[in-house]
């Protein structure tokens, strides 16, 4: 594994070509990232009302 191997980053490098292993674009560092899930903020409940005498 080395210069002349296509496979790896260096033979990439060395024949100056570009593919899977020498990307042209960065890739993400968290590939699948949980995403939080977010619970709307409690509404409380209204008092009941005094009875009146």
């Amino acid at each position: 594994m080395g210069k002349g191997d296509r496979k790896t980053r260096r033979g990439k490098t060395y024949r100056g070509s570009y593919g899977n292993t020498r990307a042209h674009t960065a890739q993400p560092a968290v590939v699948a990232a949980k995403q939080t899930v977010t619970k709307p903020a409690a509404v409380k409940k209204a008092a009941p009302k005094k009875k009146s005498a």
